[in-house]
């Protein structure tokens, strides 16, 4: 095992009423994760986010992983990364970011490192945060909204029904590219999981 685990970020907004929204994809599948280990997310003591320390790999081949999921609203996500980031000395070249992305159609999946926020206010928070935005991402395409309707309304919209019986398996996936991140690096990664 590394002596600095990796940061796994889900981003979302936090209490019920957004449980099953669009915008929530990066803490369900936070919550993938903790669940193939085991691990149940907890309020951090010194970070505003439920995080749990877990492990991901093969046996003799361990890598230790945070998970977190900021307590904060999107908009200011960047606060509770960069503090759980310094309390567990991570840099961001260990950073992995799960998203929501209206550009790629649903169930579409890209894994990238570095690039433009693109909008994404959670993305716009850690950057500001960081002071750079290169870090390890995985997009998570959540589609454009139908007609006129606004892209800000949609994210905070639950999926639609044919969508959410296929949500399981894409959350499946995105959870899939975070372990290969962690073991096989980027290149591999994207090879295996880019659309």
């Amino acid at each position: 095992m590394t002596a600095a685990p990796w940061l796994v970020a889900g981003l979302g907004n936090p209490g019920p009423e957004y449980a099953a929204t669009r915008h929530n994809i990066g803490f369900l599948v936070v919550d993938a994760l903790a669940a193939r280990d085991g691990v149940r997310l907890a309020r951090h003591k010194r970070g505003h986010a439920l995080a749990a320390e877990a492990k991901t790999g093969a046996p003799g081949s361990m890598h230790r992983i945070v998970l977190v999921e900021p307590l904060s609203f999107m908009n200011e996500s960047g606060g509770p990364v960069k503090a759980l980031m310094a309390f567990y000395g991570v840099d961001p070249d260990r950073l992995i970011v799960i998203h929501d992305e209206l550009d790629l159609p649903f169930d579409a999946l890209r894994v990238k490192e570095g690039g433009g926020d693109n909008g994404h206010n959670g993305l716009k928070s850690i950057r500001r945060a960081l002071g750079t935005g290169d870090f390890l991402r995985v997009r998570a395409g959540i589609g454009r909204p139908p007609g006129r309707q606004d892209p800000a309304a949609f994210v905070l919209k639950p999926f639609a029904s044919a969508e959410r019986s296929e949500l399981p398996s894409f959350v499946d996936r995105c959870a899939d590219a975070v372990e290969s991140l962690v073991a096989d690096g980027l290149e591999r990664t994207q090879n295996r999981f880019n659309d």
